[in-house]
Formats: C-alpha cells, sequence, structure tokens
C-alpha cells in the first residue's frame, strides 16, 4: 500500500496547495458526515418529524457504521497526514482511514432521506452533498482518494440493500418471538465486536505503528481507538433496535403535534443524551483500550435505547405526543 499512498498523498498536496481558501468551507462541509450531526439528525427525525422514518433511518445509518468500523479494525489503513508530514490534517482523527466513514455514512443517511422522499430535487440534492463530504475528506487531508472511493462504494451497497429489502426483514422481525428476537439482537451487536477484538489481539497482536513509514502525526494507538468505535456503534445498535421492538409492541407512538410540541421533545430528549455522555466523559476519561471500548458499548446503548424507547415513552406520558391512529396514519407504525 505504501506505492499507493505516496502517490494519493502527492495529490493530495497538490489539490491542498492549489486552493488553500477552501480549507475553511470545506471544514463545515465535512461536518455533514460527522457523527454528532448524524446524531442529532436521526433523532430529530425521531422525535419530532416521522416516527417510523426516523427508526429505520437509525437501523439503516447506525448498521452502516458497524460495518465501516468493523472494516477499519481489519484493514488497519493509515490517513494521508500519518503517512505524510507534508499533507495538512485540517481534520485530525485517532482511527484507521479505511474505507472513510464520512463518506459511507454520508451516502446511507442522505441517500435513504432522499430516496423515501420521492422528489428528484432531493435526491440530486443528496448527491451533492454526498460529492462535497467525500470531495473535503481527501482536500481536509482526512482519507485517501481510495479510502473515499471505498467508503462510497460500502455505503451504495448497504443503501441498495436497505431500500430493497427492510420490509421483508422487518415482516421477519416482527414475526419473531421474544427470545429469537432477543437472541439475534446479541448476536448482531456482539459478534462483529468479537471478531475485531480477536483480530487485534490475536492475528494482529504484536502490531504497532509503524514510524519509519508513518511518518507524520499518527496517534499513538489507532488501533484501540478503532475498536472503541465499532463497540461504540455495535451498542448503539443493540439499544435502538431493543427500544424500538419494544416500543412497536406498546403501540409505537406518533411524532406529529404542533411546533411547541416537537420542540419541546428534542430539547428534552437530547439533554438526558447530553447528560449522559457528559458523565460519561468525567468517570470514565482515563480508560484506555479494551475496558473503554466496553464502557462505549454500554454508555451507547444506553443513549439509544433512551432515544428509541425512553424518550417517546416520556413524551407519550407528559402529553407532547400521542399514540398514533391507525385508521389514519398507517405509515407511522
Amino acid at each position: 500500500m505504501d506505492a499507493l499512498w505516496e502517490a494519493e498523498s502527492e495529490a493530495i498536496r497538490w489539490l491542498q496547495g492549489l486552493a488553500g481558501w477552501l480549507a475553511p468551507p470545506l471544514e463545515a462541509v465535512t461536518f455533514l458526515g460527522s457523527q454528532g450531526v448524524i446524531i442529532v439528525l436521526l433523532v430529530t427525525v425521531f422525535w419530532c418529524f416521522h416516527a417510523s422514518l426516523g427508526a429505520r433511518l437509525f437501523v439503516a445509518v447506525i448498521a452502516s457504521a458497524v460495518v465501516n468500523n468493523l472494516l477499519k479494525s481489519v484493514l488497519y489503513g493509515s490517513r494521508p497526514y500519518w503517512f505524510d508530514p507534508r499533507v495538512t490534517g485540517y481534520s485530525q482523527h485517532s482511527s484507521f482511514g479505511m474505507p472513510s466513514g464520512h463518506s459511507q455514512v454520508a451516502v446511507v443517511t442522505y441517500g435513504y432521506l432522499a430516496a423515501r422522499s420521492g422528489r428528484r430535487s432531493l435526491v440530486w440534492a443528496a448527491v451533492a452533498v454526498i460529492a462535497l463530504v467525500a470531495f473535503s475528506r481527501v482536500y481536509l487531508g482526512a482519507h485517501y482518494f481510495s479510502d473515499v472511493v471505498v467508503g462510497l462504494a460500502v455505503g451504495g451497497a448497504v443503501l441498495w440493500l436497505v431500500l430493497r429489502y427492510e420490509e421483508r426483514v422487518l415482516a421477519w422481525w416482527r414475526s419473531l418471538d421474544t427470545l429469537r428476537w432477543v437472541s439475534w439482537l446479541l448476536v448482531v451487536s456482539l459478534v462483529p465486536c468479537m471478531v475485531a477484538t480477536a483480530w487485534q489481539f490475536g492475528v494482529r497482536g504484536d502490531w504497532v505503528v509503524p514510524t519509519a513509514e508513518w511518518i507524520g502525526a499518527t496517534p499513538s494507538d489507532p488501533a484501540a481507538h478503532t475498536l472503541a468505535g465499532l463497540y461504540t456503534t455495535c451498542g448503539a445498535l443493540l439499544g435502538g433496535v431493543l427500544g424500538f421492538t419494544l416500543l412497536h409492541r406498546r403501540g409505537w407512538y406518533s411524532a406529529a403535534g404542533t411546533p411547541t410540541a416537537r420542540a419541546a421533545r428534542f430539547a428534552l430528549g437530547i439533554s438526558v443524551v447530553l447528560l449522559v455522555l457528559a458523565v460519561e466523559r468525567v468517570l470514565f476519561r482515563d480508560l484506555a483500550g479494551l475496558p473503554s471500548a466496553l464502557v462505549s458499548y454500554v454508555v451507547y446503548a444506553a443513549v439509544a435505547f433512551w432515544a428509541s424507547f425512553g424518550a417517546p415513552e416520556m413524551f407519550v406520558r407528559a402529553g407532547l405526543a400521542a399514540r398514533p391512529d391507525r385508521s389514519t396514519d398507517p405509515a407511522e407504525q
């Protein structure tokens, strides 16, 4: 890979030197594919606009993120500014680079919303956003061209699978008894973690940062940070799907309502999310390696469960939302 990275690093240096003024606007653009923006978007759709669409979008995006982090945990790809100190790393990261998570998640998130809207103008808008996010990742030195291409390809594959099979999978899931769906959920959320952990501590247990080749600003332990990212997304998948399944069995809930009610839902729901994440940082900031990854799994499972079940139930009981009327809104089920 060194020869490919050298060639791509040279192209990135040329790109950065061609138009230095692009850095600030592209730093803003790249946030459209960042974890924080995507989380806010997911809960906003689910809590404030359309619960069914939001739940399906959540599962698609988080499942895609699990695939992305699993690939990162196996491929051990450098980032341009790690490999070549002459590349400016405008966007700093501590996890491996291949494939591009921002590009992949952007395809699934904005592609899904555009496809479900049925409006051609939104499809083209999604294509523009995805292209800009992908370009920003290269320009900002966060990814090689090859990282982005693979991220777009994997994201496209995930999106196609979701659009083609989500109704069948949802019907199958709802037909399962409690023991079976709980078992499947544990398998889906734990197996990627077990595979990546076995790979890192078994197959690649002697790996260290190759400082002779990666002579840029490389973090001390990208393998551990990448593993923590995988545990985070797997925990979120567990908590989210668990919450949606239980909420459906309680009659679901409707995201319709007045602008005031929708705003109140968002404010109350996101306050709990921020509080939990703040407590995690205070209590577990000194953890590293596998213990840190395990804590991330539990914390993000709890956060996702709150977002998918705890918050909607609170909204209904507080009078900020209601159960959907099956006769007037069958889509909100």
